[in-house]
């Protein structure tokens, strides 16, 4: 509310009269949502292309009513101008509802329908609330209901935010490849199980987290318009499609496709569409599964670059602070551990949304909210954690090749590749016995006369090491 000294006017609604800041394009129903749902402090502004999806599907509607004869020049005009409008940019600050709220989204709904109505009522040359010439109901949710636009706005408004989750994937992709080309020519020991297992390269260790990486950008490229492009507008409360003319479905469809650049095409059943959220409970387990891979990409960094003088010790990842307010010199991985926080955090946004998809009843999911709020917040976080770690830390890592040298030659996994050449017993044998005194494998190898030396010099070339090849003997 404002103060007594501030210029202000009065929006009435079916609970009585308010007075708001004469300055707001929201109107009383948006006031009293901003009232009742201070719950996250996250407002539908944090999001600003859910705020451009919900101005696309205002702005199809109009179209549709306009194109049918439901919706005058003038007004036509006045709601697609202002829509044009946040869609550019403006009025962001407006949108003024916490992304938790009850209702099933209607407050969302009508703070897009009053900032809209009254920005084309001053573009009509109207004061704000001045409702009789244009009205936010009447006109802008025109054919419409919450229980269509809003999905269809969390639709569009994903499907227009996945593109630079994407780019920024594309980007940390693009580092980790110029590591494993770095670092092609330097050999050293892979590991399972945190033990010796084989050799491989530094270089091919980062490419295969390009590679992992690279499977999610596919797939999410694919899954995104896959799911999120059929939309519901159009099936008003229910899916039934009541208060829209037989034609303003098609229409709408039409338009939206047109104003927002993406292939939208109409869900089969609107029923259904109204009331299932299986299509955002799999988008989710997408972005969990990135997130899971970039955690787990973080933790081998973690471990390669552990020490630096009593770990693997394998990387250098790049100083960011000082780690520790008792230990002088100590310097922490932060990049990577932030990183797995937000996997962690994308993780639990997955497991709420998916008990609010269950929570659904009959005709509708009145969960949607904490859906969507889930969806961009994971996306929005992601996004920023995936430019993090390319800029603070991927971009900026070294390796520490002599050191990785040296584990290679004094490691017991060496035996595997003599094993097609000296046999398994003799293999164990040696690297029993290597294991015991301290010894290395070639030394061992080299003293009993096992293999030829211009042989076992064959074998340990890296090249022989790190891919398949047929058996020289």
């Amino acid at each position: 509310m404002s103060s007594s000294h501030s210029p202000s006017r009065l929006e009435k609604d079916l609970l009585g009269t308010r007075e708001l800041p004469a300055e707001a394009y929201y109107g009383v129903q948006t006031l009293r949502a901003a009232e009742n749902f201070c719950l996250t402090g996250v407002k539908l502004s944090s999001y600003p292309k859910f705020v451009i999806a919900l101005a696309m599907v205002k702005h199809a509607a109009a179209s549709a009513n306009y194109q049918l004869g439901h919706l005058d020049k003038a007004k036509f005009d006045a709601i697609t101008k202002a829509c044009g409008r946040i869609i550019n940019g403006e009025f962001l600050d407006q949108f003024i509802v916490d992304m938790i709220q009850g209702g099933a989204g209607t407050s969302t709904n009508m703070n897009a329908n009053e900032v809209i109505a009254n920005v084309a009522l001053e573009i009509m040359g109207h004061q704000k609330g001045d409702y009789q010439h244009l009205h936010p109901n009447n006109h802008v949710n025109m054919a419409q209901s919450t229980n269509d636009a809003y999905p269809t706005a969390i639709r569009v408004g994903i499907l227009l935010s996945v593109q630079a989750l994407v780019d920024s994937l594309n980007r940390l992709i693009g580092a980790l490849r110029g590591k494993g080309k770095e670092f092609c020519h330097i050999l050293k020991m892979g590991r399972t199980q945190m033990q010796d297992a084989v050799p491989m390269t530094l270089g091919q260790e980062f490419q295969a987290f390009a590679t992992n990486l690279e499977e999610d950008v596919a797939r999410i490229l694919t899954l995104a318009p896959e799911l999120l492009e059929p939309v519901n507008i159009g099936g008003t409360a229910i899916g039934t499609g009541i208060n829209t003319d037989p034609a303003y479905q098609a229409a709408a469809v039409g338009f939206l496709a047109k104003v927002s650049g993406l292939n939208i095409k109409a869900a089969p059943d609107l029923i259904e569409a109204t009331s299932d959220m299986g299509d955002f409970v799999l988008f989710s387990g997408m972005l969990k599964r990135t997130a899971v891979k970039l955690s787990k990409m973080c933790n081998d960094l973690r471990l390669l670059s552990s020490g630096p003088r009593t770990g693997i010790g394998e990387i250098n990842l790049p100083a960011r602070q000082p780690g520790s307010s008792i230990m002088p010199g100590k310097i922490n991985p932060v990049i990577p551990e932030a990183v797995s926080q937000v996997a962690f955090e994308v993780i639990g946004n997955d497991l709420a949304l998916t008990m609010a998809a269950e929570a659904g009843q009959l005709q509708l999911n009145p969960m949607e909210p904490l859906i969507a709020y889930k969806l961009f917040a994971s996306i929005d976080v992601l996004k920023q954690a995936i430019d993090m770690l390319r800029e603070l830390c991927i971009e900026g890592i070294t390796a520490n090749e002599a050191h990785c040298q040296h584990l290679v030659t004094q490691s017991i996994g060496l035996i595997t590749a003599l094993n097609p050449y000296i046999g398994y017993e003799n293999s164990t044998r040696i690297a029993k016995e290597a294991l015991e005194s301290g010894r290395g494998v070639l030394e061992l190898v080299e003293e009993e006369g096992l293999l030829d030396k211009n042989v076992l010099a064959e074998v340990m070339r890296p090249e022989n090491m790190i891919a398949p090849r047929k058996n020289c003997q």
